[in-house]
């Protein structure tokens, strides 16, 4: 029995076999920007093939298929999501248009203001209002909202957000509206915010409901055409998909909180970082993942990842629970440019999988970091994709070329800067991901993973003054890999505003135990096994404008001291974040979070490898480390345990190539994986 992991990245779909045994086979192939199933689907074939079965030979025998997509991120980065309509409260139609207030740049005076996400022609106000209790102030009006859903009904639209003012103390007038809209509308994509952010802070509300209308069509299309394709073949098994949050659900869930989608992908590859260390039992790692488009940088910490609610893709606020990633437009497909300054630029813009890198020989013609990297000779080009595919080196010259004329500068000079620039910009985003939140890198080690990362990490490492690298076996699809390692998961949160002390323990006890009580029956809907609930908060000082998210796992809710524990572990994880707690300052709970965590049964470790004996070097290659030098070329699945490998080297895998510096030393561990210890 098999268990398939499938992540689809900008310029490559990863497939991900795991067998009964933990025994592990993984391929790429070339992402499809126009049906992403069909990537998928010849993925599936491919992988069939080397395992010597037809397609539905392989789905008959496969337990579960766990999906990462990059569907609901692309149509808000590329602005090619549905046509939506918005329902709101009167006079409240411009939420959307003002935002917070702020701009990316506050002092940039000519900043453009990025249009709204549903223009002002289509989000129409409703006579209705709640008082912030829940209470209703004033009924929602019919020939109001008739007026409202006619107008929609008019300008051909695809979905409707409905949000309403204090909706999330009470969904009764959401509801009546969802009603009206089904009878009148029944074809389009109805999503209310009462369902999708049932929180304070109306901007965040609307925001997100927004988002979750806009992508939701498009990627209910993209999993329809997916399900039915896999269904078609004879697959019978459950077909999840990977959320923001690294908890996994069903396709009909991953439907309805579409925007919960957004980072599925780097998600996948968080959870498989968190799965990896502790398989390694190293609890501090700062996760590195590079692959063709973009680079995600996040960390482990005492083993356990953290979660956010305050991120903005494409400069829409998305406020739902999400993996904490700090995400780069630095990957292998980036584009080198050279700005009206005459200085190099490395990003954010990407040759994506069409047309690709020049040296892809597919019609590109701008230089990329894989380019630089073929010039280099860090990768071979006659033995990419495993030797299915080969890399055009003359016209990775070419493309390079055209930069070393623009900044006067020889070929070999042109490359090396590439590196060193997308390097440096790498290093900056680990630097954001920890020193400027008060957490000293150098207590780290750097995991290395994506199908780019292995010829970078080890450069960046030096860069940050870490003393070690992992670079696992699976690491060019370790995001794939990843998705197999997590659980279903159902996040249900209410609003509950109060400071902590004038609180009723008895209270603050009864609305955890209903918001368990109601997740814990959505995941038993979709499965029969173990459940856990997981209990957090988000809360605030009072005159601060954001919350934290507080871990309330360890607490006894029915203990006496339920207060002064909750006030203990916002302290403790306000001092974790920002170095200092006032413990004579009364917290507030704003928000009551449960997960309910569906245990799924992880794929057991790979098999170890053997030690008899030591792999020698399969060829040489020569590489341009500040000079021409002949290093060692090593094949990465030959290498045996307890094996040490001296920098100068090159490790290759079929999908992945690890660069060895001078006087780095890599021994490699029971499952094969590159343990690094980096040189000066």
């Amino acid at each position: 029995m098999y268990n398939i992991g499938i992540d689809i990245g900008g310029t490559f779909t990863d497939l991900v076999l795991v067998g009964e045994t933990g025994t592990v086979s993984f391929g790429k192939t070339p992402s499809n920007p126009e049906d992403q199933s069909l990537g998928v689907m010849a993925g599936l074939e491919m992988m069939a093939e080397r395992e010597g079965l037809s397609l539905a030979a392989l789905l008959e025998v496969t337990g579960r298929i766990v999906h990462g997509t990059t569907v609901a991120t692309n149509a808000l980065l590329e602005r090619k999501g549905a046509r939506v309509g918005l329902l709101t409260t009167e006079g409240h139609r411009d939420v959307l248009e003002m935002r917070e207030g702020l701009k990316p740049e506050r002092y940039n005076l000519r900043l453009p203001r990025r249009p709204a996400l549903i223009p002002r022609h289509l989000r129409f106000g409703v006579r209705e209002r709640l008082r912030h209790t829940g209470k209703v102030e004033t009924p929602l009006d019919a020939e109001s909202l008739e007026a409202a859903i006619d107008a929609l009904a008019a300008v051909d639209i695809e979905a409707v957000a409905i949000c309403f003012l204090h909706a999330y103390a009470n969904p009764i007038h959401e509801e009546e509206a969802r009603e009206r809209l089904a009878e009148k509308l029944p074809d389009i994509y109805v999503t209310v915010s009462s369902e999708v952010l049932p929180h304070i802070k109306e901007y965040e509300r609307v925001s997100t409901t927004a988002v979750n209308a806009y992508v939701g069509p498009v990627l209910e299309r993209y999993l329809s055409r997916l399900d039915g394709r896999l269904r078609d073949i004879g697959y019978g098994g459950p077909a999840l998909i990977t959320l923001s949050h690294g908890g996994v659900t069903p396709i009909e869930e991953a439907v309805r909180l579409a925007a919960g989608t957004v980072l599925s992908g780097p998600a996948g590859g968080l959870a498989g970082a968190r799965h990896a260390s502790r398989l390694l039992k190293t609890e501090e790692l700062i996760t590195f993942d590079m692959g063709g488009t973009s680079s995600d940088i996040s960390l482990i910490v005492d083993g356990d990842v953290t979660l956010s609610a305050d991120r903005s893709v494409a400069e829409e606020k998305i406020a739902l629970s999400s993996l904490d990633i700090v995400t780069l437009g630095a990957g292998g497909g980036s584009i080198a440019w050279v700005n009206a300054g005459g200085l190099l630029e490395v990003g954010p813009h990407s040759a994506g999988a069409v047309p690709g890198p020049a040296c892809y020989g597919r019609g590109g013609t701008e230089a990329t970091v894989t380019d630089a990297n073929v010039a280099l000779g860090y990768l071979d080009p006659s033995k990419f994709l495993g030797g299915s595919d080969r890399l055009d080196l003359d016209a990775a010259h070419s493309a390079l070329d055209r930069i070393g004329k623009q900044l006067a500068i020889s070929r070999i000079d042109a490359a090396q800067g590439v590196f060193r620039v997308v390097n440096t910009q790498m290093a900056e985003g680990i630097r954001l991901a920890t020193v400027r939140r008060g957490v000293d890198p150098r207590r780290f080690a750097l995991l290395g993973f994506g199908g780019a990362a292995g010829i970078h990490v080890t450069g960046l490492a030096r860069m940050l003054d870490l003393k070690r690298v992992i670079v696992p076996r699976v690491a060019s699809v370790l995001s794939a890999w990843g998705m197999l390692t997590t659980d279903l998961r159902y996040e249900v949160t209410r609003t509950h505003v109060g400071e902590v002390g004038d609180l009723a323990a008895e209270e603050v006890s009864s609305l955890f135990d209903s918001l368990e009580t109601e997740s814990v029956a959505a995941v038993r809907n979709w499965f029969d096994g173990s459940v856990r609930a997981e209990r957090s908060a988000d809360m605030r000082y009072g005159e601060q404008i954001f919350e934290i998210d507080v871990d309330l796992r360890c607490l006894d809710f029915s203990a006496d001291s339920l207060l002064v524990d909750m006030k203990s572990a916002f302290e403790a994880r306000h001092e974790q974040l920002y170095t200092y707690a006032l413990p004579d300052r009364e917290p507030v709970l704003v928000n009551a979070r449960v997960a309910a965590i569906g245990e799924l049964s992880a794929p057991p470790a790979e098999p170890p490898v053997g030690s008899d004996g030591a792999a020698n070097p399969s060829a040489t290659r020569r590489v341009y480390l500040d000079e021409w030098v002949e290093v060692a070329v090593f094949r990465f699945g030959d290498l045996r345990a307890g094996q040490s490998l001296q920098g100068p080297a090159i490790v290759e895998a079929d999908t992945t190539t690890v660069l060895l510096l001078p006087e780095d030393v890599a021994t490699v561990t029971d499952m094969g994986w590159l343990d690094i210890a980096v040189g000066s």
